[in-house]
């Protein structure tokens, strides 16, 4: 990977929230690069540390509880850490924009599509409110809404959830960002539509050179969008590569139980869905071993003492466990002798 290309780089990000009962550490140490006009997906268990990643891209953790504490964020060269909120505010939207899971939610009810993209069209360029119009109308033709001129007085009630997460990507994209944040942005949409969304996705990127960082449940979107993927488990990188290794040699015990939960379609016989027995651990009580060794057939003792450190076992293909070290691989499905006698 290129330093030239890469748009976004986090280091070690640690982002932690501060409440009554103790300090969980919602993302503990987190490392990643994005290239630009590239797609990167992020995976794992609700809980995981996903959508606490993208909020701190953003810088947007609750002032009272959310802080980042350790690490960098590098965007096109700046660490966003360092910027004043009057930076961040035209960062959001002028450099990078996010796409949230729920459209009915991320809309005002009481203000008709064209009033609020007009208004946040004009809160980042300072343009006539007719410029400001027209460019609205253009990005919602760009997005593949029809009508766009009659869509601009419609309220958000008026439209179809689809539509309305179309009117959301047509918003973000008005200022043509370097990078789009889309956490789970098809939750809320029929099978149909989801696919219609994502493709709209792809089409712009193709056209705008755009990076799409994109939180996802859904392994079959990350085979299909992503060009890396990140998996995460209790706010760590368990592993991350790009997305034909992952799914081809995955090489973390919990990536394999992610990928052996997926329904297969081509199987013939009705089967059980496999799951991944046991819960997540509590976050505020993280960070002194592996997370996952209490639900990992594979465990071992250190696996209870030791923090696993991200390690590159092969070239772009980092994973964080004690029995995968580059040498000695662990194999999928063998047998744990240690487990058998405990």
């Amino acid at each position: 990977m290129s330093e030239n290309d890469v748009i976004l780089k986090v280091n070690g990000l640690k982002t932690y929230f501060y409440q009554a009962s103790g300090v969980s550490k919602a993302v503990d140490g987190v490392s990643f690069s994005l290239r630009q006009g590239t797609t990167m997906g992020i995976v794992g268990e609700s809980g995981s540390g996903k959508s606490v990643t993208s909020a701190s891209v953003m810088r947007l953790m609750p002032a009272k509880t959310g802080k980042i504490v350790d690490g960098s964020i590098i965007f096109d060269g700046v660490d966003i850490r360092n910027l004043s909120e009057a930076q961040m505010e035209k960062f959001r939207g002028d450099e990078c924009c996010m796409i949230f899971q729920n459209p009915m939610t991320s809309l005002d009810p009481v203000f008709k599509i064209g009033h609020q993209m007009v208004e946040m069209i004009r809160e980042h360029e300072k343009i006539s409110k007719k410029d400001a119009w027209d460019k609205a109308v253009e990005a919602l033709k760009l997005v593949g809404i029809p009508e766009a001129e009659k869509r601009m007085d419609a309220y958000p009630h008026e439209l179809s959830g689809g539509m309305c997460q179309r009117v959301i990507i047509a918003m973000a994209v008005c200022g043509h960002p370097k990078l789009i944040i889309a956490d789970e942005p098809t939750t809320a949409l029929d099978v149909t539509v989801q696919a219609q969304v994502l493709e709209l996705l792809k089409d712009l990127q193709k056209k705008l050179n755009t990076a799409i960082l994109l939180i996802t449940h859904n392994l079959g979107v990350v085979w299909e969008m992503c060009d890396t993927v990140m998996v995460m488990y209790a706010g760590n990188t368990v592993e991350y590569a790009d997305t034909k290794t992952l799914y081809k040699e995955p090489l973390h015990p919990y990536t394999w139980g992610l990928l052996d939960s997926m329904p297969k379609l081509s199987s013939s016989t009705k089967e059980d869905l496999k799951t991944i027995p046991g819960t997540p651990p509590d976050l505020r009580l993280t960070g002194h071993c592996c997370n996952f060794y209490n639900r990992c057939p594979y465990v071992t003792e250190i696996c209870r003492q030791q923090v696993p450190p991200l390690k590159e076992v092969a070239p772009g293909h980092f994973v964080a466990c004690h029995r995968q070290d580059g040498e000695h691989r662990l194999t999928r499905g063998e047998v744990n002798e240690t487990c058998k006698k405990m």
